[in-house]
């Protein structure tokens, strides 16, 4: 599906949704009235300073203002813009600086949740659909944290290990399946379906925890990172 279909599928009410570049940014309205802000990253194209920056503020304004409205982050990007010039000045901490805006948004009442259409790796996937509540995803998205030829390289094993690992281990091996595996990504939802009751549906549903290592263990893709961090948690109370 394009960001125009999906917008128009999701708020048939209508929305003033308007792209400035590859970003996104406005507002929908669900079919019960509901306010619904809207960013995103779209086209493929690397996430650099520039575009950091930019998603940041607009974040931050929704983190600001007095309503409760849900933010809803439409993400298909490449990875974080590897470039001279965004290195130099800090990429890495434009991108914390993003999903951070991202978490004092869901702190101060705004739900916000990942919509996945598209591809997305490494920083700029951790920092953008990661890093929201709530991940959602649509049949075709393609995301990855590291591709296993460049954790071959990181870690100096041989990419004929990582493959046959990524075959029994999801957390080794990029793609939706193994995200959804890991509860990294909650639900796929169903293009053929309108977009506007699918959101409805996950915004109903209460939220009191990151359920993700739940989701992992349910699922079999995380098995041991639930009762873990219970452990640690229960450790620290005592």
């Amino acid at each position: 599906m394009t960001p125009a279909e999906i917008l128009d599928s999701l708020f048939p009410a209508g929305h003033d949704v308007t792209a400035e570049g590859d970003l996104l940014f406005g507002r929908g309205t669900s079919p019960g009235g509901r306010v619904v802000h809207v960013i995103g990253a779209t086209a493929r194209a690397p996430i650099g300073i520039d575009q950091a920056i930019r998603l940041s503020g607009a974040v931050l304004a929704i983190a600001c203002s007095d309503d409760d409205a849900p933010i809803l982050f439409l993400v298909d990007s490449a990875s974080q813009r590897m470039s001279r010039r965004d290195e130099l000045l800090g990429l890495s901490e434009y991108l914390a600086h993003l999903a951070k805006s991202l978490l004092l948004a869901e702190a101060r009442g705004h739900r916000t949740i990942g919509l996945l259409y598209g591809g997305s790796a490494a920083g700029a996937f951790i920092s953008t659909a990661l890093a929201c509540d709530t991940l959602v995803a649509l049949p075709g998205a393609h995301p990855e944290v590291m591709d296993l030829a460049s954790m071959a390289r990181v870690t100096k094993l041989s990419i004929d290990l990582l493959e046959d690992k990524a075959k029994t281990t999801p957390v080794f091996a990029p793609g939706l399946d193994n995200l959804v595996s890991v509860g990294g990504v909650a639900e796929v939802w169903d293009p053929q379906r309108s977009l506007a009751d699918q959101l409805a549906t996950l915004l109903a549903a209460p939220r009191d925890h990151d359920a993700r290592a739940t989701l992992g263990a349910e699922r079999q893709g995380r098995p041991k990172a639930a009762a873990i961090a219970g452990e640690v948690a229960a450790a620290a109370r005592r």
